[in-house]
């Protein structure tokens, strides 16, 4: 018998949520993801010492660069240990300004550039706010992929899709936190929250035919991945991946295509927001991501300047 993360593999392209190249090496994922928070971890393993060094030398001054050159140098040793694509997020404290957003995707562009590494090898990760769709959509037509990350409402979905963004990332283990603690219950994996809300997402796409990538993510179980299976892609932490490739038990595929959905809905700017306003658990959810992932930064910031 075949561990679940092997069964996994043969409806599902699985993608590692770390920048921990010896985890990547070891779970041989598809892709992998980074974001703030990782990138701090990262930093703070002993492999990346030299990088750092060599980076602050190079940037004294330009802490702001000198952070963006880290992502794509985390990015670009990633890619060494994987097939697939390097997700590297923008600085989350842009993620209300359009204009910044585009300026910061395409300097971490030109960067991987600059690296070797060609543009169809990465994603750019972009807050799900109106103005991180806007910014997505304009890369998209400049041969910019995205994945727009923080994603916890249908209409975030819905307004992904039309505007043709590469690949979207619905988190599961935030919107279950959320409820857990808004309604005191415990869930099971078919009924959790965050696994219906994706579950819905794919469907959606799915029937009114759009090309866009569901990339389930923000995992607090392997329940919650279970029942996620046939998705187009999961991106799993390392710790995850483990206990996945540790069971011999069966993995039946649940998401396929071929389920109704609703039709195909286009959102105004005034629609989006007021579908966002109507759906406390995904304002609240995105806008502490964004905070918590700008605390994450600025913490990434000192780290860079050698005051952390």
């Amino acid at each position: 018998m075949t561990s679940k993360l092997e069964q996994l593999k043969q409806f599902t392209t699985v993608v590692a949520d770390t920048g921990d190249i010896e985890a990547i090496r070891r779970l041989k994922p598809v892709d992998a993801t980074t974001n703030p928070s990782l990138l701090l971890k990262a930093a703070a393993l002993t492999g990346y010492g030299e990088v750092l060094e060599k980076i602050r030398a190079e940037h004294k001054g330009n802490v702001d660069q000198a952070c963006d050159q880290f992502a794509v140098a985390v990015g670009s040793g990633i890619l060494k240990e994987i097939p697939g694509r390097i997700s590297t997020e923008v600085d989350a404290r842009l993620s209300f300004d359009q204009d910044k957003l585009l300026a910061k995707a395409r300097n971490l562009i030109s960067l991987y550039d600059q690296a070797g590494v060609g543009r169809d090898r990465v994603l750019i990760k972009l807050a799900s706010t109106w103005e991180g769709i806007r910014a997505a959509e304009v890369l998209e037509k400049e041969g910019i992929q995205t994945n727009l990350t923080l994603l916890f409402s249908y209409a975030q979905a819905q307004a992904c899709a039309d505007a043709g963004v590469f690949l979207i990332s619905p988190f599961v283990g935030r919107i279950y936190d959320w409820y857990k603690k808004s309604t005191g219950q415990e869930y099971s994996a078919a009924e959790d929250p965050g696994v219906l809300s994706v579950t819905r997402i794919y469907n959606y796409y799915k029937a009114n035919g759009y090309d866009t990538v569901v990339m389930g993510a923000s995992f607090r179980n392997v329940g919650q991945i279970e029942q996620l299976a046939g998705c187009d892609r999961l991106t799993i932490s390392p710790e995850l991946l483990e206990k996945l490739g540790q069971d011999e038990g069966d993995l039946p595929r649940i998401l396929q295509p071929g389920n109704a959905s609703e039709a195909k809905r286009s959102l105004s700017e005034a629609q989006f927001r007021w579908d966002m306003n109507e759906d406390a658990m995904a304002t609240e959810k995105l806008a502490e991501g964004i905070r918590q992932f700008a605390r994450d930064q600025e913490k990434l910031e000192a780290v860079m300047a050698g005051k952390a």
